[in-house]
C-alpha cells in the first residue's frame, strides 16, 4: 500500500465493496461441461480461480486450479480487470455484474490466447493441461472424439463467460456423511465434479461439471436411504447376476411402495422431507433419520464388509477401497449423446468411508468412484436450505 500510494479507503471503496457480490463459488455456462470457479480476495487482488479435477483416473489426487481473471488497483485509479487466460500473461478484460447471483467476464484482447503454432499447438497444450497426456497416449477412439469435441466447444468462448452462483450443501447432524464436493470417475468422459447433498430420506449427487451425455447441473445419482442393501459374501459378490438379482428385488419393492403412496405430483426436496416427516408415526419423531441410524450403527460396529467389484463391471480406477461400510439402493441418470432419452436406472450406492463413496451402474455394468474435494471455500454457504434447493433447481433447469 505504501509503494502504490493507496489508502484503506481506496481499497475498500474501489475494489472490495464494488466487487463484493462476485466472491464465492460459481458455475460457468459452458454448455454441458459446466465448471467450478472460486473468487477470492488475495492481498490487494481479487482472483477468479477455475478448479479442475485431477488427471484421470487419479480420483484421490488434489484438485488443480488456474487463474481466469484478476482485479486490482493501479495507484488511485479505478480497479483494473485483467484476463489471465492463455500463456502470454495478464491482458485487458472486463467484468459485468448482471445481478447479485450472476456476472459475466469478457476478454478484450483474445489474440493473447493464440499460439504461434496455430490450433494444433493450442490443442496439444490444452490436452496436456486437461488430461496430462498426448493424443497418441489415448488409444480409445471414442475417448479421442470426446476430447476433441470438448476442446472445440470450450475454446470458442475465449474466456467470455457467464457465471451463476452455487452454494455448498447445508450440513445436518443426521447426515450419513458430511455433504460437499466430490471428484468422480465417468468412463471415457474422465473425472467430473459432483455435489453430494442430503434431503430427508434421500441423498443426491448433482453434477457441477458434466459431459455431452449428462450435462452439468443434472442429478447424476439419487440414493434411497430407507433401503439398505445387504451385499452377498465376497465369493457370491463376484457374480454380477447375484448382485443384479438383489438390486432388482429392491427396485420392485420401491416401485410397489411408490404405487401405494397418494399421487400428488412432484414435490420440492424440502416439501418432500416435510411430507415424509408429517406422515411418520409420532414415536418415530424421537428416532434418528435413516442416515443417522445407519451412521450410528456403523460407529458401533467399527468395521465394514469386504468388497470387490463383480466380474464384468468396468472401472477406470482399479485402486478402489476393498472394504465397504454400508450400501443403499439408488438410481443413476443415463442418456444418449446430447442428453437424449434420459432415464433413471437402478444401481448400488457404496459408502467406503467419510471421504469416499462409489456407485455401480447396473445397466452400464460400470463403477464410479468418488473422492472428497478437500479444498476449503469461503463465502460459499447457502443462506438457508430453501436457497440451496432453489439453486439446485435453477442449475438443473439450464440444461434440461
Amino acid at each position: 500500500m505504501e509503494i502504490t500510494g493507496l489508502s484503506c479507503r481506496d481499497i475498500y471503496a474501489k475494489l472490495l465493496h464494488r466487487y463484493r457480490h462476485i466472491l464465492g463459488l460459481w458455475q460457468p455456462d459452458i454448455g454441458p461441461y459446466g465448471g467450478l470457479l472460486n473468487v477470492v480476495v488475495d492481498g490487494l487482488f481479487i482472483i477468479g480461480w477455475m478448479y479442475l479435477p485431477p488427471h484421470d483416473p487419479h480420483v484421490d489426487d488434489p484438485m488443480r486450479f488456474k487463474p481466469l481473471f484478476r482485479i486490482h488497483l493501479m495507484e488511485r485509479k479505478l480497479a483494473t480487470v485483467e484476463c489471465m487466460y492463455g500463456h502470454k500473461g495478464p491482458h485487458n478484460g472486463h467484468i459485468q455484474i448482471v445481478k447479485k447471483d450472476e456476472f459475466s467476464t469478457k476478454c478484450n484482447q483474445t489474440d493473447h490466447h493464440r499460439m504461434s503454432g496455430g490450433r494444433q499447438e493450442e490443442f496439444r497444450t490444452w490436452l496436456r493441461e486437461e488430461w496430462g497426456r498426448t493424443l497418441e497416449d489415448i488409444f480409445h477412439e471414442h475417448m479421442q472424439e470426446l476430447i476433441l469435441m470438448k476442446f472445440i466447444y470450450t475454446s470458442q468462448y475465449d474466456n467470455c463467460l457467464t457465471y451463476r452462483r452455487i452454494y455448498l450443501p447445508p450440513s445436518r447432524p443426521d447426515d450419513l456423511i458430511k455433504p460437499g464436493l466430490f471428484k468422480g470417475t465417468y468412463g471415457s468422459h474422465g473425472l467430473e465434479i459432483v455435489m453430494l447433498s442430503f434431503h430427508g430420506h434421500r441423498a443426491r449427487g448433482t453434477k457441477i461439471t458434466g459431459d455431452p451425455n449428462i450435462p452439468a447441473g443434472q442429478q447424476t445419482v439419487e440414493v434411497d436411504l430407507r433401503h439398505r442393501i445387504q451385499l452377498p459374501d465376497i465369493e457370491n459378490l463376484r457374480n454380477f447376476n447375484e448382485l443384479s438379482r438383489i438390486v432388482l428385488e429392491v427396485r420392485e419393492q420401491v416401485r410397489q411402495e411408490q404405487q401405494q403412496e397418494p399421487s400428488e405430483g412432484p414435490a420440492l426436496p424440502q416439501e418432500q422431507a416435510a411430507r415424509e416427516a408429517d406422515a411418520a408415526p409420532a414415536e418415530d419423531s424421537r428416532k434418528p433419520a435413516d442416515g443417522a441410524a445407519a451412521a450410528e450403527q456403523l460407529a458401533q460396529s467399527g468395521k465394514g464388509q469386504p468388497f470387490v467389484l463383480p466380474m464384468g463391471v468396468s472401472s477406470r480406477n482399479e485402486d478402489y477401497p476393498r472394504t465397504c461400510r454400508m450400501c443403499f439402493y439408488g438410481t443413476g441418470l443415463i442418456a444418449g449423446h446430447g442428453f437424449t432419452s434420459p432415464e433413471r436406472t437402478p444401481g448400488v450406492f457404496l459408502l467406503f468411508d467419510e471421504d469416499r463413496f462409489g456407485f455401480i451402474w447396473l445397466e452400464l455394468k460400470s463403477f464410479s468412484l468418488y473422492s472428497r474435494v478437500r479444498a476449503s471455500f469461503r463465502h460459499a454457504d447457502a443462506p438457508s436450505p430453501q436457497a440451496f434447493d432453489e439453486m439446485l433447481k435453477n442449475i438443473q433447469s439450464l440444461t434440461s
